[in-house]
C-alpha cells in the first residue's frame, strides 16, 4: 500500500543546479547541498544563502504557489523569521512544475534537545501564533489562501486513522511507551471544532521549526499547508513541542483558549507525532523517529 509521502518526481542535485543556473543566471555558479525531503518537496541549500524547494508530488504544486503569494505578505507582521520567496522557477521540458527559492532562515531542526531546551520557547511560540492568527482573513482570501479541506481537527473523522497508526507503531515496535497512546485513544471523545477561522501555518511540528545556538526557536519553515482553518491546528505545537510546564507561558502570550480547543490541539499534536514516527521509520531517519517519540510523550502528558 503506497504512503501519502511517496514521490512522483525527485529532483537530483545535478538537475537542481541545472534548473537554477538556467533560469537564474545571476546565482551562477550554483553550489548545491541537499537539505532533505518532506512529504511534498525536495529541498536544496544553494550557495549557502538560499533554499530551493522542488515539488515531489503534483498535489504539492498548488500548495507551493499559494505559499509563494502569501509569505511575502505576512513576513513583516511576524516576530519569528519565515522563508521569504525570492526566485520563482517556471516549468520546463526538464522539470514540469514550478519551484521556488527563498532567503535561508538560520537554524537547525530540533534534535537531541533537553526538556529545558524545549521549554525555553513557550512565550516565543505563543507570541508568534498570536500574530499569525491575527492576520486578516480577507487579505488571505485575496491571496488565494484555501480553507481547510482536510478536516485536520475532526476527531470523529480521524480517530480511526489514529488507531491504525497506533497499530502500525505497535506492530513495528516503534515506541515502547505505546500503552499511554492506547489509553488516550480509548478515552478520546469527539469534540466539535466550532466555527473559529484564522490563518493557519497548517503543519507546525518538529520538522518545520528551526532552533538557534541558544536552543530557542529561531524560525518557522515549510508553509505548504497554509490555510484558513481552526486555530487548534497550530496550537498543537504547545503540546507536541513544549513540555507541560512551559504551556502556561505559551497560552499567557497567545491569549485565552477554550478547553475544547485545547483538547482539539492535543489531538492534532498526537495525530501528527504518530504520523511523523511512522514516516521516520519508513525513510530510515532515526533522528526524526526519536524526536517524534519525544513529541508523542509531551503530547500525552
Amino acid at each position: 500500500m503506497p504512503n501519502i509521502w511517496d514521490a512522483e518526481i525527485v529532483v537530483s542535485e545535478a538537475l537542481a543546479k541545472e534548473l537554477i543556473g538556467e533560469q537564474f543566471p545571476r546565482i551562477a555558479p550554483v553550489a548545491a547541498r541537499k537539505m532533505g525531503e518532506g512529504f511534498d518537496n525536495t529541498i536544496y541549500e544553494i550557495n549557502e544563502s538560499l533554499i530551493f524547494r522542488f515539488p515531489r508530488r503534483e498535489i504539492a504544486v498548488e500548495l507551493l504557489c499559494i505559499e509563494g503569494k502569501l509569505l511575502p505578505a505576512i513576513g513583516d507582521s511576524l516576530s519569528l523569521p519565515i522563508p521569504i520567496p525570492m526566485f520563482y522557477g517556471k516549468p520546463s521540458m526538464k522539470y514540469p512544475w514550478p519551484f521556488i527559492g527563498y532567503a535561508k532562515v538560520e537554524g537547525d531542526v530540533p534534535r537531541n534537545l533537553k526538556r529545558e531546551d524545549h521549554a525555553k520557547s513557550g512565550s516565543l511560540l505563543g507570541g508568534f501564533l498570536k500574530e499569525l492568527h491575527a492576520f486578516p482573513i480577507e487579505k488571505a482570501i485575496e491571496l488565494d489562501t484555501p480553507y481547510d479541506q482536510l478536516d485536520r481537527v475532526n476527531i470523529r473523522k480521524r480517530k480511526e486513522r489514529l488507531m491504525d497508526h497506533y497499530k502500525r507503531i505497535v506492530d513495528k515496535g516503534l515506541w515502547e511507551e505505546h500503552e499511554v497512546l492506547l489509553q488516550y485513544l480509548n478515552e478520546l471523545q469527539p469534540v466539535g471544532p466550532g466555527g473559529k477561522q484564522v490563518l493557519c501555518h497548517g503543519d507546525l511540528h518538529i520538522n518545520n521549526i528551526l532552533v538557534g545556538n541558544d536552543r530557542r526557536v529561531s524560525g518557522i519553515i515549510d508553509w505548504g499547508d497554509v490555510h484558513i482553518g481552526h486555530p487548534a491546528v497550530d496550537l498543537s505545537i504547545a503540546y507536541s513541542y513544549l513540555p507541560k510546564e512551559s504551556r502556561e507561558a505559551f497560552f499567557e502570550e497567545y491569549g485565552s483558549v477554550e478547553k475544547e480547543d485545547k483538547l482539539l490541539a492535543r489531538f492534532k499534536a498526537v495525530y501528527t507525532s504518530a504520523v511523523l514516527l511512522i514516516y521516520g521509520e519508513d525513510v530510515k531517519d532515526q533522528g526524526l523517529m526519536e524526536a517524534a517519540k519525544k513529541s508523542l510523550a509531551y503530547s500525552l502528558e
